[in-house]
């Protein structure tokens, strides 16, 4: 890999981390569509710290009173804490949980199997009906403040899904708050507070691996970089948008993709693993 590719998937991550057009999907895509090599689970994991230090720095004060009042309420009331920042402590921990033991159990299958360009193109088209679905059962009539524990186990649950690439983060996540009649600026605030835990402990975790594949430190931390900047400007302008947009206007362009790509792999002009 070198500067111009590391730029252009530096980019790629941070544009589509908080899009539900799924970002893991995409690096594996846009390297097929040049006939790069697939750079690997590893470099996909830890440029995802540009995209999660966006996050920190874009909910700095929401992060800094939710972190301040969980560690308040840890000898007290814990879930039934009056304080909305300490139960969204809690429910950001045990939404994070299914990710966490989902990744370890099948770690090998992400690394690997869960590479295919074939399922990729099949989960971008499979997961829009479920955002279809989402936008169409949902009544969007809760806010933030209204959040339990009920919805931070299913959120949880719908997150995990995004550990095959093609599904989207952020597409399960607000999927699954919209679902449970969260209004969608609600239903994207948790989806973004929710992804930090998860991101960051597997990015950390997969820091050992960098050079392993080819890919060195330098052109990690220039795509990390990259992914941090165009991250930030996603993330307000999607928060923008769901206020008055349905997530279901990204169906269009998930479907056509992975209709693109099965074909473009079935035919043979893209290389599918």
């Amino acid at each position: 890999m070198d500067a111009f590719e590391a730029i252009v998937l530096g980019l790629v991550q941070g544009l589509t981390e908080f899009l539900p057009i799924s970002s893991s999907g995409h690096l594996l895509i846009v390297p097929a569509f040049f006939g790069w090599e697939d750079p690997g689970a590893a470099f996909t994991a830890v440029i995802q710290l540009g995209t999660m230090a966006a996050v920190l720095l874009y909910f700095r004060a929401d992060l800094w009173r939710i972190a301040g009042a969980f560690l308040r309420s840890l000898p007290g009331e814990r879930w039934r804490s009056p304080d909305l920042d300490a139960r969204m402590g809690w429910y950001i921990v045990l939404g994070t949980i299914p990710i966490g033991l989902f990744g370890v159990i099948f770690s090998s299958q992400i690394e690997s199997g869960a590479r295919s360009l074939y399922l990729v193109g099949s989960m971008l088209i499979a997961f829009s009906f479920v955002m279809i679905a989402a936008e169409r059962v949902g009544s969007r009539e809760r806010g933030l403040e209204t959040l339990n524990r009920r919805d931070g186990a299913v959120i949880g649950l719908f997150q995990a899904l995004a550990l095959v690439p093609g599904v989207s983060r952020s597409g399960a996540t607000i999927s699954a708050g919209l679902f449970r009649d969260l209004d969608r600026t609600a239903a994207a605030r948790y989806s973004f507070l929710l992804s930090v835990p998860a991101v960051v402990i597997s990015g950390l975790f997969e820091l050992r691996k960098i050079g392993d594949g080819g890919v060195g430190a330098g052109e990690t931390a220039i795509a990390a970089l990259v992914a941090f900047v165009s991250g930030y400007v996603a993330i307000a302008w999607l928060l923008r948008f769901v206020a008055g947009h349905s997530i279901v206007a990204f169906v269009p362009y998930r479907v056509v993709l992975g209709a693109a790509v099965i074909v473009l792999a079935a035919t043979g002009v893209i290389a599918a693993p």
